[in-house]
């Protein structure tokens, strides 16, 4: 029989998101191609224009307020009426709690990520790029370290001086006191309204590229790791597999987005990894199997069934198996189209969220604890905390509709961090973290954003079980990697937004952390001053069918001083296969 077209081997269509197999440019051509008009219109107005006039309105409409209110306040004792208003409406605000705060942190960050990090991180990588390719040959790893730090504050002087330029020369267009006249003509106001917008906006990005640069600047760079302990030195010791990046997808021959056809088809890798596994942990135990997120290519039913069809051959294992969620589980709207959006109100994030909390709550429901974030003490287990939900998550799956999405909006929030306690008090614990930043475009699913709330439940945990260690697990990386790319687009990372921020939490407390994370793909194991970070390359991804791939099984143990060390990795090789004709 004569055979056209394998279809086992893919086709263009295949390749519709990925990144390896087209460009940048020719997957931006397609966002404008297939994106949806009328969806970015009202996106874009929600997310964008809306908050854009409020910030420009508000200083019109506050000089008139008080300059109405003060004439008020001199003439009669009503004029104390829009004073109360004001206090009601903050104490209102006081009162809103949890849900208010995480509003306006996500808001916070998301800023950044929009108004800052991208401008940022072009500048930092660009100057990275261009000093170290002209001094490569004399660069050793102190060297580099230094120069990162430098080129990190150049960069927010940069970009500080590109947004004082756009302040000048919006500057002579702005407007910024109103009288409550300027009402009966508002078109007047549309001008120097978007002017306001843009100049607070430029200022506040100003000054909070110097703060970012610096911060940058004068924390401990990223430095790689080489010389490890020695098994005769550790006093305990435990087994961690960590897996990230398994892509798991729906269909047998099926192509990973980022992948397309330049990567593994099908999850047979996946079946061969566990083999492996259970070969591993029958001659030397496990203790613990980490997968840092990215458990699906794209957050669907049919891929989390084949994940959980995969491990259902190993219980033992699955006793020991540990689960965070990563970008891919959560924020892809469509595999197959980057230009699809979900609106802000669409409740299919939240059916995503739900799908992976199933999942999760699948393996390790009994296992992991929640934080009870009034106390910030250590919670029921997490199939305690889900069953009163269990009704409405099923129902929700089923029907789906907006008042059962609202109903379920805090349920995802309230369980992070799981944690796994230490098994006694100079045991080795585990803190799951959610590291996923809200987006509504497949195109920019990848950011990442730690929450406050979580970085004060590590605290509260690590302060409970203080002469435990600790591993704090999440899906993106902290900084970008030290290592020197070919291409300058591989330099433009997605770390996470406040980074450098949530390095500085983790040194505040002991020194018994690893932090172990996925996202990139990369295999590099490190540190930044005292906090060891370790990042795990994609057992499935980046390589073609028959090209092996690998993971690493770690030793952590305590030394002799009561420190918090690690073996040399112990790499396992996952071999590619060639379809038969």
């Amino acid at each position: 029989m004569t055979t056209l077209i394998d279809p086992r081997m893919g086709d263009v269509e295949a390749d519709a998101s990925s990144t390896k197999r087209r460009s940048l440019l020719s997957l931006a051509g397609s966002l404008l191609a297939e994106i949806s008009l009328p969806k970015l219109i009202l996106v874009w107005f929600v997310l964008i224009a809306v908050p854009a006039l409020l910030l420009g309105l508000a200083p019109l409409v506050g000089t008139a307020w008080l300059a109405q209110f003060s004439r008020r306040l001199a003439s009669s004792y009503r004029g104390v009426w829009p004073f109360v208003i004001l206090v009601i409406v903050a104490v209102i605000g006081w009162l809103g709690g949890r849900p208010l705060q995480r509003a306006a942190e996500q808001g916070f960050w998301s800023l950044n990520s929009l108004a800052i990090q991208p401008g940022y991180a072009l500048y930092r990588e660009g100057v990275r790029h261009f000093l170290e390719a002209m001094f490569e040959r004399r660069l050793n790893e102190k060297r580099r370290a230094r120069l990162r730090g430098v080129s990190a504050a150049v960069a927010g002087l940069l970009l500080c001086l590109s947004s004082l330029a756009v302040i000048a020369v919006a500057w002579p267009y702005s407007r910024w006191t109103g009288q409550l006249s300027d009402l009966t003509a508002p078109l007047s106001l549309v001008v120097p309204t978007l002017t306001n917008a843009v100049i607070i906006l430029c200022i506040y990005c100003a000054g909070a590229a110097l703060v970012w640069g610096l911060a940058d600047a004068t924390m401990d760079q990223p430095q790689g790791i080489t010389d490890f302990s020695h098994p005769s030195e550790l006093t305990r010791k435990w087994r961690v597999a960590h897996l990230s990046d398994i892509h798991v997808v729906g269909e047998r021959y099926g192509f990973r987005i980022e992948s397309g056809r330049s990567g593994p088809r099908g999850n047979d890798r996946l079946a061969e990894l566990f083999t492996k596994l259970s070969a591993i942990d029958s001659e030397n135990r496990l203790d613990h199997i980490l997968i840092t997120g990215d458990i699906t290519d794209a957050g669907r039913s049919p891929e989390w069934a084949e994940f959980s069809t995969a491990l259902s051959p190993y219980p033992e294992l699955a006793q020991r198996v540990l689960l965070l969620p990563g970008n891919h589980d959560i924020n892809v709207v469509d595999r197959a189209n980057p230009a699809r959006l979900d609106l802000p109100i669409s409740p299919a994030r939240r059916l995503r969220e739900m799908r992976a909390l199933s999942g999760m709550a699948a393996v390790q429901a009994n296992k992991v604890h929640v934080v009870d974030h009034s106390t910030w003490e250590f919670g029921a287990t997490l199939a305690h905390a889900l069953a009163p939900y269990g009704a409405d998550i099923a129902t929700f799956a089923d029907s789906g509709g907006f008042r059962l999405a609202a109903s379920l909006a805090t349920v995802w929030t309230e369980i992070f961090p799981m944690i796994l306690p230490p098994d006694g008090e100079d045991g080795l614990g585990i803190i799951l973290l959610d590291s996923t930043a809200q987006t509504h475009f497949s195109f920019t699913n990848a950011l990442g954003l730690i929450s406050s709330e979580q970085s004060r439940a590590i605290k509260a945990a690590v302060q409970r079980f203080p002469r435990a260690s600790w591993i704090v697990a999440l899906h993106h990386h902290l900084v970008e990697y030290p290592t020197l790319s070919k291409k300058f687009s591989e330099r433009i990372g997605t770390a996470l937004i406040n980074g450098s921020w949530f390095v500085r939490q983790l040194q505040q407390l002991n020194d018994s952390i690893i932090v172990m994370h996925g996202h990139r793909h990369i295999d590099w194991i490190g540190h930044c001053g005292k906090l060891k970070i370790i990042s795990a390359p994609s057992p499935v991804m980046g390589n073609t069918g028959e090209d092996v791939t690998h993971f690493h099984i770690h030793t952590l143990g305590i030394d002799r001083d009561g420190a918090l060390v690690m073996l040399p990795p112990e790499r396992v090789d996952v071999p590619g296969s060639v379809l038969s004709a």
